[in-house]
């Protein structure tokens, strides 16, 4: 049995964390701009929602780098690499169209996404501990 093969059900459960507190940090925050108008907390619900589509594309390009790994690092390390443009071009596209399309709320929506990162962080961090 490869150690690849004991890290991926630790990975998992991991990402399943980290994503959970990603999903409660921006309901939380949602709520609380919901005290204020229901559209800016429809703007912070869809910030946590951008932030956890590029947190499981995070976790997905580190599954296929890791396959790829075993048969050839320097294609891990692509791999890798274009998932990092991949997901900043996927944060601008899903930030300009909730502003420029749907209209949301820019800061409001900022909110949510930043906390949600913030919680991507700190969830990443205290799990393994």
């Amino acid at each position: 049995m490869c150690s690849s093969d004991l890290a991926e059900p630790e990975l998992a459960a991991k990402a399943r964390w980290v994503i959970s507190t990603q999903l409660i940090i921006s309901v939380i925050v949602a709520a609380v701009f919901l005290f204020k108008d229901t559209w800016q907390s429809v703007a912070a619900l869809y910030g946590g929602f951008a932030s956890i589509c590029i947190t499981t594309l995070l976790l997905w390009g580190i599954k296929r780098a890791t396959e790829a790994a075993k048969e050839n690092p320097g294609k891990s390390m692509r791999i890798l690499y274009v998932g990092a443009v991949q997901r900043f071009l996927l944060v601008l596209g899903l930030l300009a169209m909730g502003i420029a399309l749907f209209k949301l709320n820019p800061i409001a929506m900022c909110v949510g996404f930043a906390l949600a990162q913030l919680s991507y962080l700190i969830g990443s961090r205290f799990k393994g501990a």
